[in-house]
């Protein structure tokens, strides 16, 4: 007996350019609204650090040092923490879109308030109202593309939008310099930078409405249509409801979604940690929302005039240029991550940032050493190369795959709440360290660095021994992964198995989506029961009533 063939979403892909599929080429257009708010977040980010180096912020702000410029730092990581228990719950009941147009809305105002701050603590509450909004975007804005993407350009695009980062990064370190260079010591030096950041949540404002919801939010909330109509519009080659490819990614939604819903009593935040393999999961998230801030490169992003003057460089030309240059590297190294992520792997990628990290990172500590214990000159000009050659191991990794890599462990049901937890943990890390960090740098000075190169050795060491290789799989068939061959039948679990099935070419199709819709909705209000031979409909009129009110049934073959 010949095993009758079975569908894979592998058979329905596109496999020319990209920019060849008219649906793909829109819809990354429009992706490219939500893909703004990392670079609003790299700019935000930046900022402070710009800033610090320019006299007349100096001035106007009475030179902060210490707690003071840690508050000011932290600040908006305290307005990030205050938004976290919101975010989830806006996003999972009202929509991506909804969740992004709030995060704008509040960004816009902090950021004029901010360019308009007369006195300290003005500019503190501003960078708070910031940080408050954009934890709405960066909840909503990395969902929408993940759960939009075509998918075989899912890793890559969200690779690419934790790593656009620093393209709001580059932006601010340049217009601080540029602005600088142009204006002096004037207020409008620091005031012009703060401003231009309205300029992005205003775009966001205005245009969110236009780009699609995401489907997956569609078929939680029952409008199965709406979703099956963005899916064929963007992915099917002829806009065509009844695509297999659309069929294909509606039956792992909807019978995933379905799954689900039957265990919807542990909706609540403990499903996180209800099973091992969340656990597990979750772990991993919480590990490496440590790592990404804790390596040793929270230093200079948002110290860098405390790292320059450490090892003699006190120029303000010089450290906004060399901040400038600093940012363009790292933007370019994070994006090579990202072109990486599908062709090494994630888990090869993680293991060479670690290792990279350690071995240069130890050097740079040495040198800083040797500068301030012996004052050698050609200590503290060797540094600054070892600083970049960090940064680009980082980059290569926790740049693209922090958020990417999040998003592709966690199942649906659990995704938002699981990438709230992800975030709010990379608050308090910030937190931490914006307030620790300017106070250990002035009283430790490089033995501080010692510090970190013992913490990116436990770095190391966990992700060799739990980070997985999710390359190659869908969204939702990595589920499979964290619960082993014979899991217990929880709620991820069953979800798995939605994530993961395959569509028997002969009946499958037919058994699970037709009667799946004949469930959801009558053939017609006037038809009986089957026993009433006088009313029964024909099976050629159940056949077309399917046709016509379902775009997804299709015949058994």
């Amino acid at each position: 007996m010949v095993t009758t063939p079975e569908w894979t979403i592998a058979d329905f892909i596109h496999r020319g350019p990209w920019w060849k599929h008219r649906g793909i080429r829109i819809l990354n257009i429009y992706l490219c609204l939500p893909f703004l708010t990392a670079p609003i977040n790299g700019f935000d980010s930046s900022l402070v650090n710009g800033l610090q180096i320019l006299p007349a912020w100096q001035n106007y702000f009475n030179h902060p040092v210490s707690k003071i410029l840690g508050l000011i730092s932290a600040a908006q990581v305290i307005g990030s923490i205050a938004a976290f228990p919101l975010t989830p719950i806006i996003a999972d009941n009202f929509g991506r879109r909804p969740t992004l147009f709030i995060g704008a809305l509040i960004m816009l105002g902090g950021a004029i308030l901010q360019a308009c701050s007369s006195n300290i603590g003005m500019f503190i509450g501003s960078r708070g109202l910031i940080g408050f909004g954009l934890t709405f975007g960066l909840n909503a804005a990395p969902l929408l593309i993940a759960e939009l993407a075509y998918p075989t350009q899912r890793g890559k695009l969200t690779s690419m939008y934790n790593a656009s980062w620093y393209i709001g990064s580059v932006i601010s370190a340049w217009i601080c310099f540029g602005v600088y260079d142009g204006t002096g010591g004037s207020v409008w030096s620091w005031r012009i930078p703060a401003a231009v950041q309205a300029l992005a949540p205003l775009l966001q404002m205005i245009l969110v409405w236009f780009i699609p919801e995401s489907p997956r939010f569609l078929v939680a909330q029952g409008r199965e249509s709406e979703a099956a109509r963005i899916l064929a519009r963007f992915h099917a080659s002829e806009h065509d409801d009844r695509d297999p490819l659309v069929m294909f990614e509606m039956a792992q939604i909807r019978h995933a979604l379905h799954l689900e819903k039957e265990a919807s009593h542990m909706y609540h935040w403990r499903v996180l940690f209800a099973t091992r393999g969340n656990r597990r999961r979750m772990s991993i998230v919480v590990a490496l929302a440590i790592f990404s801030q804790w390596s040793g490169n929270g230093l200079v992003s948002y110290y860098i005039n405390l790292i320059l003057e450490g090892i003699g460089i006190t120029q303000t030309d010089t450290k906004a240029a060399i901040n400038g240059g600093l940012q363009v590297w790292n933007l370019i190294a994070a994006m090579t991550g990202a072109f990486l992520v599908d062709r090494v792997g994630r888990r090869p990628l993680f293991i060479i940032s670690n290792i990279g990290m350690l071995i240069v990172f130890a050097v740079w500590t040495i040198t800083t050493a040797l500068f301030n214990e012996l004052h050698l000159s050609s200590a503290g000009k060797a540094t600054l190369p070892f600083v970049f050659l960090f940064y680009m191991f980082y980059d290569l990794a926790y740049s693209p795959m922090l958020i990417s890599y999040t998003l592709e462990i966690l199942p649906f049901s659990i995704r938002a709440k699981g990438f709230a937890v992800m975030n709010f943990v990379v608050s308090l890390t910030l937190a931490f360290n914006q307030f620790v960090n300017p106070w250990a740098l002035t009283a430790m000075g490089w033995r501080y660095y010692l510090i970190y190169c013992a913490w990116l050795v436990i770095e190391l060491v966990f992700v060799i021994a739990y980070i997985v290789e999710t390359k190659g799989r869908t969204l939702e068939e990595t589920a499979a992964l964290f619960d082993g061959e014979r899991p217990p039948r929880d709620l991820v679990q069953r979800g798995g198995e939605a994530a993961t099935m395959t569509m028997n070419r002969e009946n499958a199709l037919k058994d699970h989506l037709n009667t799946h819709y004949m469930e959801l909705q009558p053939v017609s209000p006037n038809v009986s029961s089957k026993d009433d031979a006088s009313s029964h409909s024909s099976d050629s009129q159940k056949k077309d009533h399917l046709q016509s009110s379902h775009p997804y049934y299709i015949e058994a073959v």
